[in-house]
């Protein structure tokens, strides 16, 4: 049976769409079409890790069912039916405000460019959610998708660990 629909959820909030090109990445759709323009594109390879969004397996929600950082400039909008993705913003702290992640990359002084921030953000959050308490080794490892090359990773392993200890 041929459905002429997807449906998904993009940060809490249902999309249905019934016109879009079969070979369009999630990327673009939401930079072009939903102007989410937090989530970058650097190598439009899979490689650096800037387009970094989460795909949300479950119900959908920043804390429930299991969560997979993915690389949106390869991901097709298509494979996104039925699923549920959070960007950059669409995070948000206990009480509405900016994502612990956020706030402890801004204190620790862990951006420069700022171009790599939101992927690192996302990949961060995905991580404590997945480990709240977790060592350095880990979260360089969990990082390790995301490439930066001006602030260094330790400023951001700093801020995840802070982040960590807030949250």
């Amino acid at each position: 049976m041929t459905r002429n629909t997807i449906q998904f959820r993009q940060n809490g909030r249902v999309i249905r769409l019934d016109k879009f090109s079969p070979q369009a990445t999630v990327l673009d759709w939401l930079r072009l079409e939903q102007r989410l323009t937090g989530t970058k594109e650097g190598c439009a390879e899979g490689d650096c890790g800037a387009c970094t969004v989460v795909l949300e397996r479950g119900d959908g929600s920043e804390g429930g069912g299991k969560h997979e950082a993915i690389n949106a400039c390869i991901a097709l909008v298509g494979q996104m039916d039925g699923q549920a993705i959070r960007t950059v913003e669409g995070l948000r702290g206990k009480e509405g405000g900016p994502h612990a992640v956020q706030v402890a990359m801004a204190e620790a002084d862990a951006t420069q460019c700022g171009f790599c921030t939101p992927g690192m953000i996302v990949r961060a959050q995905r991580l404590l959610q997945e480990n709240p308490r977790p060592t350095e080794a880990e979260i360089r490892m969990g990082i390790s998708g995301n490439f930066c090359r001006c602030t260094g990773y330790q400023h951001i392993v700093n801020a995840i660990q802070h982040a960590a200890r807030k949250d």
